[in-house]
């Protein structure tokens, strides 16, 4: 009978902690003294099929509770004491399941810093092959990191996975009607995962908009959020449980190569299948083309913010219902791009989206207003543009706030059908742009900030022209 024995010590203390019970109060309530209570959790008492029993009735457990992750996050371990630096301190196994499941956090913790690392040193090789020192000069020869390799997917494709959209609209429809999105996901959390939703103060989360602690069965939402920025929180954390099989197998369908490229179109999908509960396609696209496309007007109705309302509309390009075809630029103050996606891809060589001139610079001077203006290109293609900053999470005193500008494009052809291009009527001058200083030949511009690669400059030593630098 011995090795029948069950002793559970660090779960039966994790399950009184999340209870919030001292060992006296668990132990009256269990009808055991304290004394004995404390010898369970510290393993020196075997639990007694009795107890397990009365465990489970007295507190509504289920018996899967005390089964504990030791087994899977002990495995975990085992691999990051595999590695040479570690060999000769790895301890034995029971060691290792003893440390998993006392300090299941912590051990986890552990993997995830041990992948940080190996992640790391891939990345430091990469970069030895990346630089190769000839004198003073620094050559790029290598390959690019994963974090550029997906933006650069996601960029050159439509921004639209219908995969994704279809488990979310599957699993809208079994919430229920309701006005209340936020009730409703949190009442899901609470029913199906028994996860509840907890908005931390500041100085206990410093760090994370969200953090998910499988442990104690709590997702925890940063107070310094808005209300919309905590919905999409929550909706992607209910993303990731209800339909993360989807997400994943979509995610593989990229061929990433690395591990970390992976995880983060992952990270991508997760958000765009955010947005798709939040903005269900067929009430959005529709109520869309009612009000014209009015970007502040659907944030409103659907209680998202401008920028998830924005990046929406970019995915509206179901073949049965197509919206527009809008494509975004995501820039902070200093000008570097954070992000590019469009409903049919970005369209790089057309816009470009890198000219000084384009209104997204323009937003931060008035922060909050929406700028609308047609811009025509080189070759004479002309959009319609539309910008607004956004803001990120509240910053506190003495906290530098993020602020970011949000740019929308549109073929010009089809400004009519939108409310902005409506206001600005016919017979407005566009805006002559370019897609890049570099690649642009206008002559005479004044913003123009770095030299033409295709043109010789300063043939002329008596002649000085209004841009910066001078070509013919």
């Amino acid at each position: 009978m011995a090795e029948n024995k069950i002793f559970a010590g660090p779960r039966i203390r994790r399950v009184r902690s999340g209870l919030g019970l001292t060992q006296t109060a668990m132990a009256q309530r269990l009808g055991i003294s304290p004394s004995y209570l404390n010898l369970i959790e510290r393993n020196q008492r075997p639990l007694t099929v009795q107890l397990i029993l009365k465990m489970a009735e007295v507190f509504d457990l289920d018996l899967a509770d005390l089964r504990g992750d030791g087994p899977g996050t002990a495995a975990e371990l085992r691999a990051v004491f595999a590695d040479p630096l570690l060999s000769a301190e790895l301890p034995g196994d029971g060691e290792l399941v003893e440390v998993a499941e006392g300090a299941p956090n912590i051990a986890a913790g552990i993997a995830k810093l041990y992948r940080a690392y190996r992640e790391s040193q891939d990345r430091l090789s990469d970069l030895s092959a990346l630089l190769a020192h000839e004198g003073h000069q620094t050559r790029a020869t290598g390959a690019r990191l994963p974090s550029d390799e997906v933006q650069e997917v996601f960029e050159n494709r439509p921004n639209h996975f219908p995969v994704v959209e279809g488990a979310a609209e599957a699993f809208r429809a079994t919430l229920g009607a309701g006005d209340d999105l936020m009730g409703l996901l949190r009442g899901w959390l609470r029913r199906e995962h028994e996860v509840a939703v907890r908005i931390l103060p500041v100085e206990t989360m410093p760090l994370w908009r969200r953090r998910f602690d499988r442990h104690s069965r709590r997702l925890f939402v940063s107070e310094r959020l808005s209300p919309a920025d905590r919905l999409r929180e929550v909706a992607t954390e209910v993303a990731l449980l209800a339909f993360g099989g989807a997400i994943a197998a979509e995610a593989e369908t990229f061929g990433f190569a690395s591990a970390e490229a992976l995880r983060l179109a992952r990270f991508e999908l997760l958000r765009y299948a955010a947005h798709a509960l939040i903005m269900p396609y067929a009430p959005f696209q529709a109520a869309a083309e009612r009000v014209h496309y009015d970007i502040e007007v659907l944030s409103h109705r659907f209680e998202a913010s401008f920028e998830q309302a924005a990046t929406r509309l970019t995915t509206l390009q179901r073949q049965a219902a197509p919206g527009l075809p809008f494509f975004l630029v995501e820039a902070d103050g200093a000008g570097n791009r954070l992000r590019r996606a469009g409903a049919r891809g970005f369209p790089a060589q057309r816009f470009g989206g890198d000219c000084p001139k384009l209104l997204i610079h323009s937003t931060f001077a008035e922060g909050g207003r929406v700028l609308v203006e047609t811009v025509e290109m080189p070759d004479g293609a002309a959009f319609l543009t539309i910008a607004r900053t956004v803001e990120g999470p509240a910053a506190g005193f003495g906290e530098r706030p993020r602020r970011t500008a949000i740019l929308l494009g549109l073929d010009a052809a089809l400004a009519g059908q939108t409310v902005y291009g409506r206001a600005m009527g016919e017979g407005r001058r566009a805006t002559p742009v370019g897609p890049a200083c570099r690649l642009c030949e206008r002559q005479g511009c004044l913003a123009r900030a770095a030299p033409p690669l295709t043109r010789p400059l300063a043939l002329d030593e008596a002649v000085t022209g209004l841009g910066g630098f001078d070509f013919q």
